[in-house]
């Protein structure tokens, strides 16, 4: 995910974090440590061994990170102490804003300066280093003896396609997004609402396969008391604020109204134009749904960020939502009030989508339902520029490995999520039931999560992911008028047809064929 952060991490963060870039270099694993039992505090092995004193593959090397703001570093503080026993290097946690990552490790690269030796950086910003040719492929350095062992083919094939780009490889495998739905197993199982919905809806109350039956689902239990406190609840808790992340739900939402079996590829735009796509009547009518299943959650949604919406669940106060995987691990720890109510799915299909190539909705015979790697996907990067790449690697290939990777993917408040074979039960995949719940996950919700997880991000059909120069920029824009439909200033249809005049511009800025060509790349497709 892009920002996860349990209650507790939320708090710490309030009280350790100052303003501006710092350096964080806890002395010990122990010190990162969440201040609550549970799934979040499960720790990873140590996998490296110490180095032998005038052996140290990397010593006198110094390794500078740069990370966006997490408290106590998150899972990169964690392994420090770790990785400079083992390399002899010396490693530098440099924090900023999240605002302030991307134009800093910009600037660094642009001018060639070399301060930064890798960052670690969301899957969209792909496009714009490799473009630029600011980045050091690490195909070289993955079969070599000297660094950890990982395998790039236990990462299933949503999240598997963001480490690369033209054919080579630049993303060390870490964070797995992708959102799922969320719901509220006890809610839906209960007879005395099940009896209820189907009087008043005339099919049996299940959990949702169409973005319909969760729309209907949460307008039934909008206004109910849902956790037994006397005061009425609601039916969804989403994400809406203006200038973060609200766009990611959308993509999310959105995509089986436009991308099915005969339109896999076309979302954002024509490749062979660069036209934007955005306003297809799929992506409208998607919108006017979005905005219509607002109604059933909190008016303040509109000003809520992402901890806020997740508290809402995590208190019992939300019958749905949908998110990314760090919500299922934080609700297995205090204060959280739905540990072992909480049930998964994939995300939602329709029973039609707008076929672009096409220009007409197709009806499908069972939901039509698209996997997303919507979110970051956070993964290390090496600068072309970094004066020690290979110690670079080592420490993202060190965190990369099995053992780490599957006591990451058990917690929620490091913001790594599930997406290689071994972090899922059979028969999805190798994983072991006992790995969760000896870390405090209750059965049933991780069985229902890790099944998800695994549906999503291997579903043949998957959104495609934005990897082109100025992809923020066009989410960013997109954000603007998605806000502005949210809060009734402009109907659905207007705000995109806003959104592609914004695109227009952007494109144009960067120049029409560059983006063109990177946007054949980032989809692998053909010049």
């Amino acid at each position: 995910m892009n920002a996860a952060m349990t209650f507790w991490a939320v708090c710490l963060a309030t009280l350790t974090l100052n303003a501006g870039a710092q350096e964080t270099q806890p002395s010990t694993a122990e010190e990162t440590q969440p201040a609550v039992a549970g799934a979040g505090s499960a720790m990873p092995p140590l996998v490296a061994r110490p180095c032998k004193p005038g052996a140290c593959p990397f010593a006198g090397q110094s390794v500078t990170v740069l990370m966006n703001r997490e408290p106590r570093a998150g899972a990169l503080g964690e392994v420090k102490a770790e990785f400079e026993a083992a390399t002899g290097a010396t490693l530098n946690l440099v924090q900023v804003p999240f605002q302030e990552f991307f134009p800093t490790f910009m600037s660094d690269l642009t001018n060639a300066r070399g301060r930064y030796d890798a960052a670690y950086a969301p899957s969209w910003w792909l496009g714009e280093l490799v473009s630029g040719g600011h980045l050091v492929a690490y195909d070289k350095y993955y079969a070599d003896p000297r660094f950890p062992k990982w395998d790039i083919d236990q990462v299933l094939a949503g999240p598997r396609r963001l480490l690369s780009y033209g054919g080579r490889r630049y993303m060390v495998a870490n964070d797995h997004d992708g959102q799922v739905m969320f719901y509220r197993r006890d809610l839906l199982a209960d007879p005395q609402h099940r009896r209820a919905f189907a009087a008043r809806f005339g099919y049996e109350l299940d959990v949702p396969s169409t973005w319909k039956q969760f729309r209907d689902v949460a307008e039934y239990f909008n206004g109910k008391d849902l956790n037994g406190d006397g005061v009425p609840d609601y039916g969804v808790s989403m994400y809406l604020e203006l200038g973060v992340q609200g766009m990611f739900h959308f993509m999310s939402f959105s995509a089986p109204f436009v991308i099915g079996p005969r339109n896999p590829n076309l979302y954002w735009f024509d490749p062979a134009t660069m036209k934007p796509l955005i306003d297809s009547p799929g992506h409208v009518r998607a919108l006017e749904e979005l905005v219509e299943l607002s109604r059933f959650g909190p008016k303040e949604m509109l000003q809520w960020d992402l901890v806020k919406t997740w508290g809402l669940f995590l208190s019992g106060r939300a019958a749905l939502a949908f998110s990314w995987g760090d919500l299922a691990g934080m609700a297995q720890d205090p204060p959280s009030q739905v540990r072992g109510r909480t049930g998964s799915a994939p995300m939602p299909g329709t029973t039609a989508y707008y076929s672009i190539p096409s220009r007409r909705w197709i009806s499908t015979g069972t939901p039509n339902r698209v996997g997303n790697t919507t979110g970051a996907s956070w993964a290390g990067v090496i600068s072309k520029y970094s004066r020690a790449p290979e110690a670079a690697y080592y420490l993202f290939a060190l965190m990369a490995t099995r053992e780490k990777s599957q006591v990451y993917a058990v917690r929620g408040w490091d913001g790594i999520d599930p997406g290689r074979t071994f972090h899922f039960l059979p028969p999805d995949g190798m994983g072991h039931l006992e790995t969760y719940v000896t870390a405090g996950w209750d059965e049933a919700d991780v069985r229902d999560y890790l099944r998800a997880c695994f549906l999503n991000l291997s579903n043949p059909l998957q959104l495609p992911y934005l990897r082109i120069p100025g992809a923020y920029s066009y989410w960013q824009v997109l954000d603007v008028h998605l806000a502005a439909a949210a809060a009734g200033q402009l109907d659905p249809a207007a705000a995109l047809k806003a959104a592609t005049v914004d695109f227009e511009e952007i494109t144009i800025r960067l120049g029409r064929e560059s983006q063109r060509r990177a946007y054949l790349s980032s989809l692998g497709l053909s010049r």
